[in-house]
C-alpha cells in the first residue's frame, strides 16, 4: 500500500530524513516513534506530499508520489490525514467539516455528503455534536470529529500525526478507542505516536527514528518491546527510558 524506497530530505543544509526505506502493507498499523526532531512528522508528510522530497520514491497504492506528472489532490482524497491540532474549520459546524472536502473535492452532493459524513460521526459518538461549531467540543471531541471527516473521504490508508499529543490526557483514550477499533477493521495505518500502549495493542510493526532522520528499527512489535537486547544501542536507551515508568 505504501513502499518508500531511499527518502532523503533536507531543509536548507540540514537533513531531516535521512535515506528511509520501508514497504506498508494493506492492513498493516505501523507506529512511528522516536525522540523529537528525529523527522517522524516530516516522514509521515511526505506520504501524501504535503511535505516534497530531495530524494527517493514514494508509491501509494501504486502512484509515485514523487512523480511531477501525478494528480496530488486525487491521490490525497485518498490518503486520510489526521493533525497533531485537527485542523477544524473553526467558522463551520461540524457536519459542514465533515461534507466540504467530500463535495469539493470527490463531487458529492449536499445530501449524499452528509449522509456520509454524519455516518463516521456517528462511528466515532458524536452524532449528538453535529451542528456545533468547533470551539464548542473538547478537543477530544474535536480529534474524533478529525478523523470522521478523514474516514468521511473513503481513504485507502490513514496517516496520523501524534493525534494525542495536543489533548488532556484525559481525552487521550477516546481518541485512541477510535483509532484501536479502525485498526482492528482493517484499516492500513501509519500513526506518529508516543502513545507505547497503542503501539503495544495494535501496531503491526514499529519504525524508531533517531535524530538525523534516520531509520534505526523497522520490526515486528513483538520484537521491539519483547526483545530490547537485539535492537540498536540508541534504541535500548528509549525503551529504557520509556518503559520503566
Amino acid at each position: 500500500m505504501i513502499e518508500m524506497k531511499n527518502v532523503s530530505k533536507w531543509y536548507g543544509s540540514f537533513q531531516v530524513l535521512n535515506e528511509c526505506s520501508t514497504n506498508i502493507e494493506k492492513g498493516e498499523v505501523v507506529v512511528v516513534c522516536g525522540p523529537s526532531g528525529s523527522g517522524k512528522s516530516t516522514l509521515i508528510k511526505t506520504i501524501n506530499a504535503l511535505e516534497p522530497i530531495q530524494q527517493g520514491e514514494i508509491w501509494v497504492n501504486g502512484v509515485g508520489v514523487h512523480d511531477p506528472k501525478t494528480n496530488l489532490p486525487k491521490l490525497r482524497s485518498q490518503v486520510g490525514m489526521v493533525f497533531q491540532h485537527f485542523e477544524l474549520f473553526p467558522h463551520l459546524t461540524v457536519t459542514e467539516n465533515l461534507t466540504i472536502a467530500q463535495m469539493k473535492v470527490l463531487g458529492r452532493n449536499d445530501t449524499d455528503a452528509k449522509a456520509h459524513g454524519l455516518k463516521y460521526l456517528e462511528r466515532v459518538g458524536l452524532l449528538a455534536h453535529r451542528d456545533k461549531f468547533p470551539g464548542q467540543l473538547s478537543g477530544g471531541q474535536q480529534q474524533r470529529v478529525a478523523i470522521a471527516r478523514a474516514l468521511s473521504m473513503d481513504p485507502i490508508v490513514m496517516l496520523f500525526d501524534e493525534p494525542t499529543s495536543a489533548l488532556d490526557p484525559e481525552m487521550v483514550g477516546e481518541v485512541l478507542d477510535v483509532m484501536v477499533s479502525l485498526a482492528h477493521e482493517g484499516m492500513t495505518m501509519m500513526c506518529v505516536t508516543h502513545e507505547m500502549g497503542f503501539a503495544k495493542k495494535v501496531a503491526s510493526r514499529v519504525i524508531f527514528m533517531d535524530v538525523g532522520g534516520k531509520m534505526l528499527e523497522d520490526c515486528s512489535k513483538d520484537d521491539f518491546f519483547g526483545h530490547p537486547e537485539a535492537r540498536q544501542p540508541r534504541t535500548k536507551d528509549f525503551l529504557s527510558k520509556i518503559l520503566q515508568h
